[in-house]
């Protein structure tokens, strides 16, 4: 049967012209959703590798000494990079864009949730990348480990800070898995390796505090994730942003039969806010060697009338990778219960750190940085 609004009218097959072409135009316009594609820009970067001080297993030209390694093959269906190849219409016409081709000022505000999302994403542990490798394949990062979306604009800003020293396999891993997952989820985001130079106790603490502390000096940043380099997120809706209270990432991991621990629970991956970072002075300074600070600024935001946020357990999923365990600090129970008093001098107002070197690979900052030795007891 004819539908009536075309029975009995002279411009029936004028009116079937303009949905024919508004048809065809809706069609031509939703090119931009094409997925699975690869981004290369042919813009020219600085892709030499800066060794990590004396941790690294690379050489000065990113060569790896490991010969248990091979390079990933780009058009492999295994491919991490599930990167959107962004279109742009201008006039009648389809064609890739670059960087200089659109002004910021006319792109749309990018969506809260990425509609790039599939759920459960890829682990990859074997074969560990080389730093070229990694460079071919994220040609489409800008310096510093930084990429933001070129069809929209992000609100807010994203520091990613690893407290890192001699785990050179585990940040190759983390950063192949990191960098597609983070594009995914359209964030404008930086990675921060902060890397501790002496020999002595590692304070995992006031790294954080100086990547809270030295990211800001480069750029106004809204959200830091603080996040141990052996532990990869399984999901890509556990979204790597700052809600309004601060977030525990890593709810259920699979060391602990993907099961919470304990309910005050801090550790390993956390999400806070640049105003409540400061608001909570940072972490405390005062826990040298494994253990005491997760639960030190749990603490913190109790005191402050803050509380911690958490996804569901199907979601805050994640993989750690395997590695040796430190030795438990034996007086981090007594420096936690001294603590409760301390908030307010311990943390980032007593931070004591000297920035021996400050580099810009494309995969990542790296910030090398020496502290004051801990006291004697």
């Amino acid at each position: 049967m004819t539908p009536c609004l075309l029975q009995n009218t002279p411009y029936k097959g004028l009116f079937l012209l303009i949905l024919i072409f508004v048809a065809l135009e809706y069609i031509f316009n939703s090119s931009s959703d094409i997925r699975g594609a690869i981004f290369n820009t042919t813009k020219s970067r600085n892709n030499n590798y800066v060794p990590l001080w004396k941790s690294l297993w690379f050489k000065e030209n990113g060569t790896n000494i490991s010969t248990n390694l091979r390079n990933y093959n780009l058009n492999s269906s295994n491919s991490l990079d599930y990167i959107v190849t962004p279109f742009y219409v201008i006039g009648n016409a389809t064609s890739m864009y670059s960087e200089n081709d659109i002004i910021s000022t006319n792109r749309p505000s990018c969506p809260d949730i990425s509609q790039y999302l599939y759920g459960k994403v890829h682990i990859s542990k074997h074969p560990v990348p080389s730093v070229q490798t990694l460079q071919h394949r994220f040609a489409w990062l800008r310096a510093g480990g930084h990429w933001s979306p070129l069809n929209c604009t992000v609100n807010k800003k994203v520091a990613i800070v690893i407290p890192f020293r001699c785990r050179a396999e585990h940040l190759l891993l983390f950063l192949q898995h990191m960098h597609p997952f983070l594009k995914k989820q359209q964030l404008d985001y930086t990675i921060f390796v902060l890397e501790q130079d002496n020999k002595g106790p590692f304070n995992r603490a006031s790294l954080m505090n100086i990547g809270y502390i030295e990211a800001l000096k480069l750029r106004k940043f809204d959200c830091f994730i603080f996040h141990d380099v052996d532990l990869l997120p399984e999901d890509d809706r556990n979204l790597y942003t700052c809600p309004e209270q601060p977030r525990h990432m890593s709810v259920a991991v699979d060391m602990f039969s993907y099961k919470l621990p304990y309910p005050a629970i801090f550790g390993g991956v956390s999400a806070i806010s640049t105003e409540h970072f400061k608001l909570l002075n940072g972490f405390s300074n005062s826990f040298w060697g494994w253990g005491g600070e997760d639960d030190d600024m749990s603490n913190r935001i109790r005191h402050h009338h803050l509380y911690i946020s958490r996804y569901p357990i199907a979601i805050a999923r994640y993989t750690m990778l395997r590695h040796r365990k430190d030795s438990p600090n034996p007086h981090r129970f007594n420096v936690l219960k001294k603590g409760q008093k301390l908030f307010d001098r311990d943390g980032l107002n007593s931070l004591t750190y000297e920035v021996l070197m400050e580099k810009e690979t494309l995969l990542y900052t790296w910030i090398l940085v020496k502290l004051k030795p801990p006291p004697t007891r």
